[in-house]
């Protein structure tokens, strides 16, 4: 039919088969058009419509607005592709730039469709909860530059003329240079795939990262990237295969536990420590919270002594407390005595090793609240506490000396 009407169009309008054939060429093209404004229009408006009539979400969001101008550009661009080696049939006019750029229309269209696919398919499973520390944009990006990969070959080949075989035959000769374009995503791709096997990693999981200085939530676990929001709100971008080749530390335990760890030590003067004398066992014995300890080992103390017929007049014979060692006891009943501690977890005071700042005393707990502002707010009430209340036990706490220290000395 085609035939006869370039016969027709030589026939009535004078031109020879050539400009026949680029007529209807154009004809079609024309045509063409006006299919695809009309398949836009028609599967915009009953689409939607579709969609909206179904209570699930996933049809709303995989037949979004880019899905439906994909398929509104496809079905043109096959009609091209199909009609045009039909109206170029028996014709001596030879346009195989035209025939080449409808099959690479066509390759392009639905590389876009897989592509929307695929990011649609990522939106609908990051929305769901049993998926939402899974690396999905990871897998769907792999998907993507897949995707990206034939359709490449694909348009090769068009341009060329050549099977898509052929191309394929020729990659092992360049497989060097494709690891060396392609080296993050493939790094990435591993350590995705390992993060997700350990469960090192979720999106929401608090993570420090030293070598790339961020603190903060991670937002995005991606094929070459995870994205984390410091606690100052800046983005720091990792590579994905930085979490498996440095050390980075995950607070989820601590998040999913029911405290937050203290661990936090003061250094008293060690010339400030010395055994109690009976004035300073009257005194210790007044403050409420170390009271019943100060009798109970009094008690003890002195059925020892007795036992073993010690001379108490020198307190270094025999058994004695220590101003240290009734703080020490002080500071863990201060502890239970907290509301904002958890009693069911480690409530610990401890001597560290001596140095030459004195000897740290550490307090080891966790407070109830895993909040960073009311945790801080916790910490500075306990110290503000010890530190104040140090000197009631005859303690002094160490600091390097200030300036106003030397003026006093010389004064």
């Amino acid at each position: 039919m085609n035939i006869n009407l370039r016969e027709w169009l030589t026939a009535n309008l004078g031109t020879n088969d050539t400009a026949s054939t680029l007529i209807l060429v154009l004809l079609t093209i024309l045509i063409v058009f006006i299919i695809w404004g009309l398949s836009k229009k028609t599967l915009h408006y009953f689409i939607p419509k579709l969609t909206a009539k179904t209570e699930t979400l996933w049809d709303d969001i995989i037949f979004n607005e880019r899905i439906i101008n994909s398929f509104s550009t496809l079905i043109p661009a096959i009609i091209l592709d199909q009609s045009l080696p039909i109206l170029l049939k028996n014709s001596t006019l030879s346009l195989p730039f035209i025939l080449g750029a409808t099959d690479i229309i066509v390759i392009l269209v639905s590389v876009w469709i897989l592509v929307s696919f695929f990011n649609s398919i990522n939106e609908i499973l990051s929305q769901k909860e049993q998926h939402k520390d899974k690396p999905i944009g990871s897998l769907t990006q792999l998907a993507k530059i897949l995707v990206f990969s034939v359709g490449a070959i694909l348009i090769i080949s068009t341009v060329i003329g050549r099977s898509p075989i052929f191309l394929l035959s020729g990659l092992g000769a360049i497989a060097a240079i494709l690891l060396l374009v392609f080296k993050d995503s493939i790094l990435g791709f591993v350590a995705s795939i390992q993060l997700s096997a350990n469960n090192m990693i979720q999106v929401g999981d608090w993570v420090t990262v030293p070598n790339y200085g961020a603190d903060g939530d991670v937002l995005e676990i991606n094929l070459t990237t995870i994205k984390v929001q410091n606690f100052d709100l800046t983005i720091t971008t990792i590579p994905t295969y930085a979490f498996i080749s440095d050390s980075f530390t995950n607070w989820r335990g601590m998040s999913n536990s029911n405290g937050r760890r203290i661990k936090r030590a003061i250094s008293v003067k060690i010339d400030s420590i010395g055994f109690c004398d009976t004035e300073m066992l009257e005194r210790f014995q007044k403050i409420e919270l170390v009271s019943d300890y100060v009798v109970q080992r009094k008690e003890e103390i002195k059925a020892y002594n007795t036992a073993k017929k010690v001379d108490t007049s020198t307190l270094v014979n025999g058994r004695n407390m220590t101003n240290i060692g009734v703080f020490k006891a002080y500071i863990e009943e201060y502890l239970i005595a907290n509301p904002y501690i958890n009693k069911e977890m480690m409530i610990m005071v401890r001597q560290l090793p001596p140095s030459e700042k004195g000897l740290p005393l550490e307090i080891y707990a966790f407070s109830k609240d895993k909040s960073w502002k009311a945790y801080e707010s916790i910490i500075s009430d306990i110290f503000d506490h010890v530190l104040s209340v140090a000197p009631y036990f005859d303690l002094e706490i160490f600091q390097n000396p200030a300036g106003s220290d030397f003026k006093r000395v010389v004064g």
